[in-house]
């Protein structure tokens, strides 16, 4: 379904942007990849490892903070995945405004913009932290999904809009690995720990990748689509780095949490197993076609559901941790 068509990735330049427009045209031939992202710079590097000379790929400057400007990139376009976001939680706690325009006010533009000019489907990249969140960054990412999933209603379901959910990335810029690696490369031994319990889902970019595929292949409005995928222990993944280290306690830091969930034990009552993965079903239904769709599919496990880091049944070992990091580089 992506042959033939023109995608757009909000925030194209960042990790997930740069492996989606790989992978997109390693498997596909669309007609278009369109980068929209406020750093010139990093598109200017990005246009080194795409040039317009030999891939169908423009480059678009703008902020999803401008409506009109969305408007203007958003002609022609038949896809738009959505992972343009701020994401640091310390400084979004300081700054909690400019996670609000971006996060939120950005997501309500890019809903505004796909229904006037026409665009198919859009898919939203969230995260575990809009699950229950304790954070300014996981609770604009939870309002956002909710404007998406209402999109689909007073969008007159002219356009489809679902999201993605998925955990902690592999190598992604600010992750634990190049940091532990850093600290392997200068000799050191002690690393910091926050918790000695802490658990956390683990994705590559390209299964990142292949969810965000799978949903503009199957979403019909209002899903979040959720990976079935390990969980890790963080003082395994140091131990993988370097098996000699020692940890030095530093303590939970503020807004975050010892173990992450995907997904609540409410959302679990509309929970679907569906093809490999989960699918959680709107609460409020726009169309009859994401109930028809799914009907047939077995819900979850137990009415006490809860996919949770340190409740998962999949776990990568230290070896599967080693093999995982030996592809990650150090920028």
């Amino acid at each position: 379904m992506l042959n033939d068509k023109v995608i757009l990735i909000t925030g194209g330049t960042g990790s997930f942007g740069k492996k989606f427009t790989e992978i997109i045209f390693s498997k596909y031939n669309p007609k278009k990849i369109i980068i929209f992202s406020r750093d010139e710079y990093k598109q200017s590097e990005m246009s080194k490892i795409f040039p317009e000379t030999k891939y169908e790929i423009r480059y678009f400057l703008g902020d999803v903070r401008d409506r009109n400007r969305l408007c203007r990139a958003f002609e022609g376009v038949d896809y738009v995945i959505h992972a343009a976001a701020l994401k640091q939680v310390p400084a979004l706690e300081y700054n909690p405004i400019e996670a609000v325009k971006t996060n939120i006010f950005g997501a309500d533009n890019i809903v505004d913009s796909a229904i006037n000019t026409g665009v198919k489907k859009v898919i939203f990249l969230s995260t575990d932290k809009a699950v229950s969140p304790i954070n300014l960054y996981g609770a604009s990412k939870l309002v956002a999904e909710k404007i998406f999933t209402a999109a689909n209603a007073y969008g007159g379901c002219r356009v489809k809009f679902a999201a993605v959910r998925y955990g902690n990335v592999v190598g992604s810029r600010g992750s634990v690995i190049p940091l532990f690696l850093n600290f392997k490369k200068q000799g050191i031994k002690e690393f910091p720990i926050t918790d000695e319990r802490m658990t956390r889902f683990w994705i590559t970019l390209e299964q990142g990748v292949d969810l965000v595929i799978q949903a503009l292949e199957e979403a019909e409005g209002g899903e979040v689509f959720v990976p079935i995928i390990p969980s890790m222990k963080v003082t395994d993944l140091a131990k993988a780095i370097e098996p000699q280290c020692k940890f030095k306690i530093i303590g939970v830091r503020p807004g975050e949490k010892i173990h992450e969930s995907l997904i609540s034990e409410d959302e679990a009552r509309n929970t679907k197993v569906f093809n490999g993965i989960y699918v959680i079903l709107p609460q409020f239904v726009s169309s009859v076609r994401v109930l028809d769709k799914y009907k047939s599919f077995a819900q979850v496990s137990s009415d006490e559901f809860v996919y949770r880091s340190d409740k998962n049944n999949k776990w990568l070992t230290i070896e599967e941790l080693k093999e995982m990091i030996r592809k990650v580089k150090i920028e």
